[in-house]
């Protein structure tokens, strides 16, 4: 292990948003010197940063510049160039998760090939390089409804996705490279999150179950800890250890599964940061994820992992019909309700579906964590003077 001087650390983070923010929160309690980088002025994290610099996580120059001027160097997006990256790995920046690992992740198809090849469960899938030779496959009688399309790169929060059912939803197909694979007939999605050190330790949060709301086709609800058989946990734990060990990688990993209704646990996809799935640990875990992201890549013992009370996380979104600077309704009804903590990422504007915030509501039970979960539901609104 390293011996930490944090008063001399100057820690880089790749995009300001509501992940890169709250990292720098568990930073400033350890007196770390933080770079964030961001293209957005007005991003969540640039007021509580030593320094921001404005750039895009795409461009070469942008990035190797803003690499150079840190020890460690992170990120809470995975769309960054990955060549500028590896060079300035190349000349000694410590980059946590390393490159490779991104770029791999980066590609959706990419990420299918590696769990095939480690016989890693997933669903069965093809690649295609356009939504035309999807259909040709699908007049074949290779590709059979319904099925799900995924854009190799750059999809997030539900874009990118498209579920074809039926020949009346082929207009749905996303043009550009992607993979086509199998309608999981899907019970449960749930959720592991887990941190690895160069030391090799290894520690997996509790898993927590995802609830999405079909409109916004976002996370409406995430229960931890998740109601599903101890078989089914010790299988998803056991994955999520064989893929981090099997990618060497240093940092946090989230892994999202599916449980299928044979009750078999597939994994769906991965992200190498902190996550919307780990948001609760803040208050209902011993050690956050943004804590034990910084202890990952920088080599310190990992923390305690274990759960301090049920929990309920809810996201506090944009409300539709509304864009503009925001307007909150509801907080201090919701705050007066034992137990809620409410996050406001400090976003200037909301626009329907827009993550603008989250509560975690914490109870000696999740029946009663639950019922709070769905007060809070009803009493908190983002809105704007301005109607859209």
């Amino acid at each position: 292990m390293k011996k930490l001087s944090t008063s001399n650390l100057k820690l880089g983070i790749i995009a300001g948003g509501q992940l890169g923010k709250m990292l720098i929160q568990e930073a400033s309690k350890w007196d770390i010197e933080t770079y964030v980088m961001d293209g957005d002025e007005n991003c969540p994290a640039r007021h509580i940063a030593s320094h921001y610099v404005k750039g895009s996580y795409l461009d070469f120059d942008d990035v190797y510049n803003f690499g150079k001027l840190v020890d460690v160097l992170t990120f809470e997006i995975e769309s960054v160039n990955v060549a500028a990256l590896k060079k300035l790995q190349s000349q000694g920046i410590q980059i946590s998760p390393d490159p490779q690992i991104l770029e791999l992740i980066q590609d959706k198809g990419l990420q299918k090939q590696f769990y095939e090849k480690n016989a890693i469960p997933t669903s069965p899938f093809r690649l295609y390089e356009s939504a035309q030779a999807i259909q040709t496959d699908i007049e074949n009688g290779t590709i059979n409804f319904p099925f799900v399309q995924k854009l190799r790169k750059g999809g997030y929060d539900g874009r990118g996705v498209a579920v074809i059912n039926n020949r009346e939803d082929l207009s749905k197909l996303l043009p550009g490279a992607s993979l086509v694979e199998e309608k999981v007939e899907i019970v449960k999605e749930i959720s592991v999150i887990i941190a690895r050190n160069a030391s090799g330790e290894m520690k997996c949060y509790p898993l927590v179950e995802m609830v999405f709301d079909p409109a916004a086709n976002l996370v409406d609800k995430l229960i931890c800890p998740a109601s599903i058989y101890t078989e089914q946990t010790e299988e998803a734990l056991n994955l999520a250890k064989k893929i981090i060990e099997t990618l060497n990688m240093e940092g946090l990993l989230a892994i999202e599964f599916f449980i299928d209704s044979r009750g078999k646990v597939i994994v769906n996809e991965m992200a190498p940061r902190t996550h919307n799935s780990g948001h609760h640990t803040i208050e209902s875990v011993i050690t956050s994820q943004f804590e034990q992201q910084l202890r990952a890549v920088l080599n310190l013992p990992l923390g305690s992992t274990h759960l301090k009370l049920p929990s309920v996380m809810v996201n506090i979104l944009g409300e539709k019909g509304y864009e503009g600077p925001p307007i909150y309704e509801g907080l201090a009804e919701s705050m007066a309700i034992e137990g809620v903590k409410i996050h406001l990422y400090g976003k200037k504007v909301t626009r329907p579906y827009r993550k603008i915030g989250h509560a975690t509501i914490l109870a000696s039970s999740l029946e009663n964590a639950l019922k709070k979960a769905q007060q809070v539901k009803q009493l908190i609104r983002v809105k704007s003077w301005e109607k859209k």
